[in-house]
């Protein structure tokens, strides 16, 4: 109690001491000196938040005179008191009570403007802390904002937008105007609640009449000092914190901001402020942190970054800058490589790129359209020129150009509109029809499609689709036209029928998907140029006409020429495909196998419109329903297998599996076809079906089928830890079935939330709902689990030897006979046993001989078979003619058995053990006939490519071989008829063989490609494409050559012919083929990199290389692709300043492009997984490596280069990060991205601590950490609100240090509000 006494004696004695001076009419100046010597007396610390609340107190309002305000004043003036602590307090009192003390606020306002801009001096004070937390008290943020924090700075924020508001809010109740406001009352304490009554009334005549006027006047005082606020660098910016940090509140207020600029009579009287002044000072586009450039890094930085807009004379000749696209280019060409599957829709993948390039870009969304038609354009055109193939991708291109670019156009235009809707219901109904209003995305949409005119050469259909592309044109013409005709009737009618010479291209057929997905409308029918011709009236001669889609929906029963016509023509909406599947489901036996064959018809194929939902259906016909009158004991998948067939064998093409690689459907469909495997594998061949065709399928049939299609999905002939070495791959490239349905169980459960979803629920079909959303896993599929771990062992080990007797060996010996009746060998066993039993008649057993046995147990023999023959033939038992008949048989007769026979011989290749056998064409097919020619072409392309590799001709006359298994694989796929019922078999050993013959050593696949180019003549430059592969999975530095090329070619820094001109077209080019007479053309380095590099196990290595060429091509850059001698050479002439030097702007230009192409490269090869890696420790590790560090400072120009290398690191890295994670925070692929971009930004604050040593040159990682944040701040705010506000202090600090305020205070603006207080104090230690 002693201790407690004393002070309260201090605040007794000001208090008496004040009354007493008030009393006398003391001198302010007399009265505060002795105020502040009785304090100094009593060891109060001053400035004293408890002197000023004393003071204060005794203001309001018993003692609200002049005098009283002028000791409150002087106090301020001297320090006695803490300003920002006195204008909290008088905030509470004096803004309630305005009205009645007009005075006191407009005092209170000229306090305001005297203190609340002189926040240096409040941020410096010694009891800074002390003041922020007694404002806090008074004016309680916690409750207002709601942000737990007592931050300093953060308070600051707080204070001064409370302040502002509290000014807005208090002239709209001056105005009358609150009323208006969607809460209807002020956020703060604008009204004495006590008070009944109009304070005028309290007063009489004059007087009343004075207080009025002066209310009058304090609210243009206030308005006035509202807009000082925005106008103030230091204030304006803290507002800025708020708005980007508190947008819930930020909305609040700055509506009824709005509402005032919009009806203040008091801002239209101001002479100090417009209400246009006061709009535009609080816009959107005013509110951004300073880009100042004090330093010179940062002067250099916004130089060479800096974009000029396009002119309009480059703009009309049809030209788009086609480098800033280039990632769509390569990840297009990739995607439709059929080298892999995905489990992610193409469409999501795409989107997120679109958007990270448009970040990246700083473009308008009408340009990057433009870039995602072009490059989608550019694609078509490729696979249009390529010459033939056993891949056929065409289709596959045009579901990327016209279902899945579509669908990204969709999301990206709905997203827009869907955040603007919820953004309008939660403003006031004035208002939602100005906010609906400013979207954008769909007029640019409509823009770059009228922009497509311009690229003519870009826009002619494939021979494919001509006709659909000119039923197209015919329906616009009719539109433009005046006349009306139903869908069916253009389907059924003939061209021919028409008096005009219609010509559709893709544009139409573009613009045709985008009005199916309500994303246009038919007014793109009356843009200039968009029809060609006119028509007087709709043809009569159509009587003949093939019934199709319209007579479907009306009813028509499904006749074979009606079915014949379905399967033909596409699907264009929805309700058609809808209809189908109710019959496919609800119909009558014949019919639904009709239907199932029209929907692997031309709608899965071509009907881009709604091809997703084509692909979902089948997906949802291989799963039926459990019939609800079902009762018997065996699965109900039994009673469909006749439909199941059909749709089995409908999706087996190549371009069908992509289709629903593409929309992310696979591991559905690998869901669906596990419970068909499990099922029909289980079954044995007792009954049969019969099909209309005259075909009978048994369920060995039905189990192949999908069997088959199911080893697809993933590498099923290489072992699981195959590419290991270096690094693990992408989780993509290493598809297993447990993965697999770990991802289907995650997109049923999304599925589930899609149809929560109001804006999304409404694209979903209402018949597409899966039968089941149960989670489910490969203990669900016993047999399949069995076959798959035995899978994995015979990959893994040598097979061990059989017990006779066993059922397995039983299996054995009559696969064998089976395989090889026709073969006396005096009666020995093919078999390999642990025992002595000889006799092979045991074996021969009736039952054994019909192998009436479930296709899991026949599987499980089928190891044991292929070790047998194999041992067989390299001991002289059978030929290897015998045994490629035999082998042939067994596939035959289970044509599931085809993927053991790949990964079993794959495995025996892998492991070395069998001699090699000779192609001599007496044992084996000899590719002697063309072997040297296919040699001396593909060192040709890998010469014009700009590959330069030891010739790999054989030596003299040296024996062709290869190894046994590979010799007996290759013997087994030349026997196979190219017709389409083997076409599918193919399609699963053939991409197994190309990855087996590039994995062993030189000349097998060239050997392969010399037997197959015998077979099939026209697959001759597809198959030299394929060898030539052979060289980048065996040298590595040719590997490095071609990267190398890539980056010359994209910029065209050589003179080659392939590099000539730099860009797209150089690096991608036409594909391969023999386009011109005489010889082959040569391949397009960019789509020979993208076919390679899957035979490249160390992705590590390539990402070093990567790197390492990005640094050697900034040097390029900067000596304009010149040598070092020519260089020499030319600064000897008097012309040396003319020559090897460009801008450093077009450098710059050039940089990105290069840095573009090294992340491009380094995503497609890596995924997700070698981005973070390569973020977390390639980069540290370089920037730490003093071998860099001495590269650049060894050049004369060193100083230039090392800023650029920076600049080309920091470029590379953002574009790797966001290729892999996406600009938004709720991607898939976005979860790792705050661990890995916080680890790496705690390297960079070390390195900038001095805590880490760096080798790298100083200008190097300074511009590569002012690049690398400036990249960060512009085009990936959101990624920092992720980080930990420590590690973002710790990195602004690193940049003050460097005098990079801006940089620092920007890089703290856009981290969340954690780092609002640090950034709101640099704002006022700098003065913004």
């Amino acid at each position: 109690m002693a201790g407690k006494s004393p002070p309260q004696r201090t605040w007794d004695g000001v208090l008496e001491l004040t009354k007493a001076a008030q009393e006398r009419g003391t001198d302010p100046l007399i009265w505060v000196m002795q105020l502040s010597s009785s304090l100094n007396a009593a060891g109060v610390s001053m400035p004293s938040v408890e002197v000023a609340e004393l003071l204060v107190s005794h203001i309001c309002w018993s003692n609200n005179v002049p005098i009283a305000w002028k000791f409150l004043e002087k106090a301020l003036t001297i320090r006695i008191i803490p300003p920002m602590f006195v204008i909290a307090l008088l905030f509470t009192r004096i803004i309630p009570r305005r009205r009645r003390h007009p005075v006191a606020y407009r005092l209170y306002m000229e306090l305001v403007k005297r203190y609340a801009f002189s926040l240096p001096s409040l941020i410096n004070s010694p009891n800074y802390q002390k003041v922020m937390e007694s404002i806090n008290n008074v004016l309680q943020f916690c409750q207002v904002f709601g942000v737990q924090s007592s931050e300093s700075g953060l308070l600051i924020v707080e204070f001064i937008f409370a302040i502002v508001w509290g000014l807005l809010d208090a002239s709209l109740d001056d105005e009358g105007l609150i009323e208006l406001t969607p809460e209807k009352k002020s956020r703060w304490p604008t009204r004495n609640q006590d008070m009944e009554i109009d304070y005028a009334d309290n007063f009489d005549g004059k007087k009343g009449e004075r207080q009025v006027a002066l209310s009058k006047i304090n609210t243009v005082v206030a308005v006035e000092l509202l807009g000082e606020f925005f106008q103030n660098k230091v204030t304006s910016g803290i507002l800025y914190l708020a708005r980007r940090n508190m947008p819930m509140h930020w909305g609040c207020f700055i509506h009824s901001l709005r509402l005032l600029a919009a009806n203040s009579l008091s801002l239209r009287n101001s002479k100090v402020i417009s209400s246009e002044e006061l709009s535009r000072l609080t816009s959107d586009k005013h509110h951004v942190l300073p880009c100042k450039c004090k330093t010179n890094s940062q002067k250099q930085y916004h130089t060479l970054t800096s974009r000029s807009p396009p002119s309009s004379a480059v703009q009309s000749l049809g030209t788009v800058r086609s480098e800033l696209w280039l990632p769509i280019d390569l990840y297009l060409e990739d995607a439709i490589s059929g080298m892999q599957v995905t489990t992610t829709a193409a469409a999501e993948t795409l989107t997120g790129l679109v958007k990270a390039l448009q970040a990246l870009n700083q473009t308008t969304w009408q340009d990057s359209f433009l870039g995602l038609w072009i490059a989608a354009l550019r694609l078509v055109e490729r696979e249009t020129n390529l010459s033939e193939g056993p891949i056929p991708r065409l289709d596959t291109c045009l579901c990327m150009l016209l279902s899945v670019v579509i669908l990204v156009v969709v999301h990206i235009v709905e997203e827009e509109e869907i955040m603007l809707i919820c953004e309008a219901e939660r403003s006031s109904i004035n208002q939602r029809q100005d906010i609906l209003s400013m979207g954008k995305r769909r007029q640019d949409l409509v823009s770059s499609l009228q922009r497509l005119d311009d690229f003519e050469g870009l826009l002619t259909p494939p021979p494919l689709v001509s006709s659909l592309a000119n039923q197209a044109a015919v329906k616009a013409m009719m539109f433009v036209s005046g006349l009306t005709v139903g869908s069916g009737h253009i389907d059924g009618m003939s061209l021919n029928d028409f008096p005009l010479n219609i010509s559709g291209d893709l544009r139409h057929l573009i613009v045709e998907a985008c009005i199916a997905r309500n994303v246009l409308d038919t007014s793109a029918y009356l843009w200039p140029g968009y029809v060609k011709g006119h028509c007087n009236q709709i043809p009569r001669s159509v009587s003949g006409q093939v019934p199709c889609w319209s007579a479907l929906m009306k009813g028509s029963p499904l006749t074979p020429t009606m079915v014949n016509a379905l399967v033909l023509t596409p699907a264009t909406s929805l309700v058609e495909i809808e209809r189908l599947y109710e019959i496919a489901i609800s119909s009558t036996d014949d019919e639904k196998i009709s239907a199932a064959t029209i929907f692997c018809g031309a709608s899965l194929s071509r009907g881009w419109n709604i091809q997703e939902h084509t692909a979902l259906f089948i997906v949802r016909l291989l799963s039926p329903a459990v019939p609800t009158d079902f009762s018997g004991s065996e699965s109900h998948l039994i009673g469909y297998a006749p439909v199941l067939n059909v749709l089995l064998g409908g999706i087996s093409s190549v371009d069908s599996m992509q289709i629903f690689s593409l929309h992310g459907l696979v591991p559905q469909l690998a869901a669906v076809l596990m419970s068909i495997c499990e099922v029909f594998g289980s079954c044995a061949p007792n009954v049969s079906w019969s099909l209309s065709t005259g075909e009978e399928i048994s369920s060995h049939t039905v189990f192949s089928n999908a069997f088959n299609l199911l080893l697809r999905f993933w590498r099923f002939d290489r072992p699981p830890l195959d590419h290991v070495i270096g690094d693990v791959r992408s989780v993509g490239s290493q598809l297993t079935p447990e993965y697999l349905l770990l991802v289907r169980n995650s997109q049923l459960a999304a599925f589930e939330n899609q149809l929560k979803n109001k804006n999304t629920a409404s694209r979903l079909s209402r018949l597409a709902h899966p039968s089941s959303t149960d989670p489910i896993f490969m203990d669900s599929f016993p047999k399949l689990k069995r076959w798959y771990r035995q899978h994995q062992e015979c990959i893994a080990s040598i097979l061990s030897a059989l017990v006779p007797g066993n059922p397995v060996h039983q299996i054995v010996e009559a696969l064998l006979n089976m395989m090889f009746k026709k073969i006396n060998r005096g009666g020995q066993p093919l078999t390999p046993t642990s025992g002595s039993n000889s006799s092979s008649a045991s074996a021969t057993d009736d039952s054994f001989l019909c192998l009436k046995l479930p296709a899991w147990d026949i599987l499980e023999a089928v190891p044991f078979v292929l070790d047998a023959a194999l041992a067989a033939c390299a001991h002289g038992k059978l030929t290897p003619r015998e045994l490629t008949t035999g082998l042939k048989d067994l596939a035959d007769f289970l044509p599931a058995s085809l993927g053991t026979i790949v990964s079993y011989f794959s495995a025996e290749v892998t492991r070395g053990l069998w001699k090699p056998a000779l192609m001599n064409g007496m044992d084996w097919p000899s590719p002697a006939a063309n072997l040297s020619i296919i040699e001396e072409q593909i060192n040709k392309i890998l010469a014009s490519t700009g590959v330069n590799v030891p010739c790999l001709a054989l030596v003299g006359s040296s024996p062709v071989t290869i190894p046994l298994p590979l010799a007996a694989l290759v013997s087994l796929t030349i026997t196979y008829k190219l017709d389409k019922p083997t076409r599918r078999f193919l399609n699963l050993v053939g991409p197994a063989l190309s990855n087996l013959g590039i994995c062993c050593p030189w000349p097998c696949m060239s050997i392969i490609a010399a037997l197959w180019t015998q077979k099939v003549k026209r697959w001759s430059d597809f198959l030299l494409f394929s060898a030539a592969q052979t060289v980048f999975h065996h040298n590595s530095d040719a590997v490095v050559q071609l990267l190398k090329v890539c980056f010359t070619a994209v910029l065209g820094l050589n003179s080659s012919s392939v590099a000539s001109n730099g860009g797209v077209g150089a690096l991608l080019g036409h594909g391969f083929g023999s386009h011109f007479a005489g010889g082959l053309s040569a391949v397009a380095p960019g789509v020979l990199y993208l076919r390679v590099h899957q035979s490249v196990r160390n992705v590590m290595f390539i990402t070093e290389e990567i790197l390492s060429l990005l640094m050697l091509t900034v040097k390029d850059i900067l000596n304009n692709g010149l040598s070092k001698e020519k260089i020499v050479e030319l600064k000897k002439t008097k012309y040396s300043t003319k020559y090897g030097l460009v801008s450093l702007s077009s450098s710059m230009t050039q940089v990105k492009t290069a840095a573009s192409l090294a992340a491009s490269l380094v995503w497609i090869t890596g995924g997700l997984n070698l981005v973070q890696i390569l973020i977390k420790e390639t980069l540290p590790s370089w920037l730490i490596s003093s071998i860099h560090g001495s590269e650049s400072s060894s050049e004369k120009s060193g100083g230039m280069v090392a800023m650029m290398v920076g600049y080309a690191l920091a470029y590379f890295t953002v574009y790797t990060g966001i290729f892999a994670w996406g600009v938004d925070l709720t991607s898939p692929a976005s979860k790792r991205r705050p661990k890995v971009l916080e680890k790496h930004l705690e390297f960079l604050a070390s390195a900038l601590d001095g805590k880490i040593s760096l080798g790298c040159d100083k200008a190097t990682y300074r511009a590569y950490v002012t690049g690398y944040i400036s990249l960060m701040i512009s085009c990936t705010p959101a990624w920092m609100l992720e980080v930990d506000v420590e590690v973002v202090k710790r990195v602004s600090r690193g940049l003050k240090q460097w005098n990079e305020e801006d940089l620092a205070l920007s890089l703290l603006g856009i981290s969340g509000i954690g780092a609002m207080g640090a950034a709101a104090e640099m704002i006022i230690e700098t003065g913004f």
